[in-house]
């Protein structure tokens, strides 16, 4: 039975083995799997995994896509080197799971855990029910609606049903699960058709009800404007494959989100004619200033971050936010993106010093919350109702924001190093 308590200068050689590569082995392979199914970063997950690898005496490649991850390991450059290709499904966010697993690293590194016990821990962290059950996770989609339509200038009917549609989509992510892959494939198209054809219909009845907010509103929990800053991200730290294949997934996505809620439209609209065009009245700033709070605790219950973190998740988000404001009244919406980024992930990367836990846990809600891929939403709508010119610009301010994310992560790590871990 062995413990690994050493931490070796990342800059070093590796140490003198300490377990049997078999086993180092297979805890590696197992660790890289598991972290990847619960939303670690390809980049922090590569580096990782090597810095685990050479704690235990060993030298490794880590390659990372959405889709697979590549592991070779060898115990000296005279040896041969073992490499594996291992499928993955696509990677979700489950932040409380990801706090577990980084719990149990910190044991091992500290040698209060043995490598031998760690597989039994990592298959119960995976047993673990989710922190939020699902009336908690389905508040937390309804309070994302009920936080985010006002936010983006929407009036009170606009608001009402964005919540009660963002409920109907948590229905739909729930019927997908127990369908299989195809579903889950296919449920970006299928909630935003859902939103859609009920949001054409009661536009019947209220006429000023500003159909492409209220269906962005509601998918908002699912637009994959995370995935498309992260495959930014990615690509300009020249993790090219796994980089297209982010940024690529997020814009099939917003595509088929896009073709979902155009064709709920059309589709209802020669059922339900006279659809009037009305005013919308937007909320009152005040109540904007008190629903947003609602937003954040929202993004959290949808993510599972766990009892313990939430509180900090959120007060992230909202310092972050805090920072988006100020750069904005400053300059413009860009660098206010950048001023709200770099704080966020300064902050984020300050927790997790003093925590010693993955720092994604109260980034990644602090990025969502910048949701760059609404405006691509946005953008796509106006242009499947005819405004080109809109619609361009709208679409290309999409890899605008996700670039200012880009740069405000990196000039936060630039600030305040990023610990080695998840």
């Amino acid at each position: 039975m062995s413990n690994v308590n050493t931490s070796p200068d990342p800059a070093e050689g590796p140490t003198s083995p300490k377990v049997p590569f078999a086993e180092s082995w297979r805890f590696i392979v197992k660790v890289g799997v598991a972290a990847h199914k619960y939303g670690s970063a390809a980049s922090r997950l590569e580096m990782f995994l090597v810095g685990l690898s050479k704690r235990l005496g060993y030298q490794a490649v880590i390659r990372s896509t959405p889709s697979e991850i590549v592991f070779a390991l060898r115990e000296s450059l005279d040896l041969p080197q073992r490499v594996e290709v291992i499928a993955t499904p696509p990677p979700g966010v489950d932040l409380d799971k990801l706090a577990r697993l980084g719990d149990l690293l910190n044991e091992l590194k500290a040698g209060n855990l043995s490598l031998a016990d760690s597989p039994a821990r990592l298959d119960a962290i995976d047993q673990v029910p989710p922190p939020w059950g699902r009336f908690a996770s389905m508040l937390g989609y309804a309070f994302v609606g009920l936080g985010l339509a006002p936010l983006l200038g929407g009036g009170w009917f606009d608001t009402f049903f964005a919540t009660l549609f963002s409920i109907l989509v948590y229905g739909v992510v729930l019927l997908s699960s127990r369908l299989g892959p195809a579903a889950s494939d296919w449920l970006p198209f299928s909630s935003a058709f859902v939103v859609g054809v009920l949001a054409t219909v009661v536009k019947y009845w209220v006429p000023e009800l500003n159909l492409v907010l209220v269906i962005l509103s509601a998918v908002a929990i699912i637009l994959p404007g995370y995935t498309i800053s992260l495959g930014a991200g990615e690509l300009v730290a020249q993790h090219i494959v796994s980089g297209t294949a982010n940024l690529m997934n997020g814009l099939v996505c917003l595509v088929k989100q896009i073709a979902g809620g155009w064709l709920g439209v059309v589709t209802t609209s020669f059922v339900v004619s006279g659809t009037a065009t009305g005013t919308t009245t937007p909320v009152d700033p005040v109540w904007v200033q008190l629903l947003f709070p609602l937003l954040l605790v929202g993004l959290c219950l949808a993510f599972q971050v766990s009892r313990r973190d939430l509180p900090w998740a959120v007060l992230v988000s909202g310092i972050a936010y805090l920072g988006i404001m100020a750069g904005s009244s400053i300059l413009d919406a860009n660098l206010g993106n950048l001023v709200g980024t770099i704080i966020a992930v300064v902050i984020a990367n300050l927790w997790a010093r003093q925590t010693g836990r993955p720092t994604s846990i109260v980034l990644i809600p602090a990025i969502v919350m910048l949701v760059s891929g609404s405006i691509g939403f946005r953008g796509l709508a106006s242009m499947a109702g005819g405004d080109l010119l809109l619609g361009a610009q709208q679409f290309l301010q999409m890899f605008v924001v996700a670039m200012t994310i880009v740069a405000g992560i990196v000039v936060g790590y630039t600030i305040v190093r990023p610990e080695p871990g998840l």
